[in-house]
């Protein structure tokens, strides 16, 4: 087996590409809210409203796309709270690196950098959960 199929059988499972895809989409639908919203309103409230308006989309394409699971009322009660746990480092990160300086308009990038990857761990445990 050549190394790149070897490392990418080993260690990126389809599971995560379809978590990223899904990602990239929600991340995007997130952005373009925040980043329209930043015209009337502040950053966090910018950012409030991005994420709850990705978030339906993100479930029900999490569900279906990237763990093929139901969407069902107990997912999405532990969807909500992972995203709950999820959203609140997501704001104090954000308003982190706009204290150090960061512009607003660029901030959320390394927002996501940190928290996408604890996302997908708490996630993946509500979908894979017996």
């Amino acid at each position: 087996m050549p190394l790149w199929s070897e490392l990418k059988t080993r260690f990126i499972s389809p599971e995560f590409l379809r978590f990223c895809i899904v990602g990239v989409l929600a991340t995007a639908i997130n952005y373009g809210i925040y980043y329209l919203c930043l015209s009337f309103t502040g950053p966090t409230i910018a950012y409030t409203l991005g994420y709850a308006i990705s978030f339906i989309c993100n479930f029900f394409l999490t569900a279906k796309f990237t763990f093929k699971k139901k969407a069902t009322a107990k997912k999405g009660l532990g969807f909500a709270l992972s995203h709950l746990v999820n959203y609140g480092l997501q704001v104090g990160c954000l308003n982190l690196f706009l204290w150090i300086g960061i512009g607003a308009k660029i901030a959320p990038v390394p927002v996501w950098c940190i928290c996408i990857p604890v996302n997908f761990l708490l996630v993946r445990f509500v979908f894979n959960k017996k």
